[in-house]
């Protein structure tokens, strides 16, 4: 199967997750109600997050908001459908990363247009200290960083080899 089919069902499969984790969560819980899964160190909760990661934008007008959490989001999922195919033959990895970043923003996007807020849900922590809540798609593009951040350093270490390689090669001749 080509690389292309593979990433849009990897695509579809993260947005339906996303999605029905959300609704799931919008159903079975109250907002702000907090059920612990592993005490200690990881909740499933229910949070209205206006703004992006962190909460960070939410208290800005509604058309700043609009315009940075609606607008440009949906123009740069335009510009990762053009990244997936370009590099849809030349390194998985990165490949796969902006697949999931498309999903994630997808799914993010999905929930900034239907109802103005993204939910969150997963809440993680260590005494008192919470990481910040997030969903399927935060994960997702997450992910999708560490990835991103793999293919890079393997296609420096690559370049150090080769240059290193043709140095040596120099030397001899």
């Amino acid at each position: 199967m080509d690389r292309i089919w593979k990433m849009s069902l990897l695509i579809v499969a993260i947005i339906l997750t996303d999605q029905f984790s959300k609704g799931a969560i919008q159903t079975n819980f109250r907002l702000g109600e907090i059920v612990e899964v592993i005490p200690g160190f990881f909740n499933l909760t229910f949070v209205k997050n206006s703004g992006v990661a962190f909460g960070i934008g939410g208290s800005l007008s509604s058309v700043i908001r609009m315009v940075l959490f609606k607008i440009i989001p949906v123009f740069a999922c335009f510009w990762f459908v053009y990244l997936i195919w370009d590099t849809r033959r030349k390194s998985f990895l990165l490949c796969l990363s902006y697949s999931m970043i498309f999903a994630g923003a997808v799914g993010n996007i999905i929930d900034r247009i239907s109802m103005d807020f993204v939910v969150d849900m997963f809440d993680f922590y260590i005494g008192t200290s919470h990481f910040a809540t997030f969903n399927v798609a935060d994960a997702s593009i997450s992910v999708a960083a560490v990835l991103f951040l793999i293919d890079y350093y393997n296609e420096e270490k690559k370049k150090k080899l080769s240059g290193e390689s043709e140095t040596e090669s120099e030397k001899q001749a």
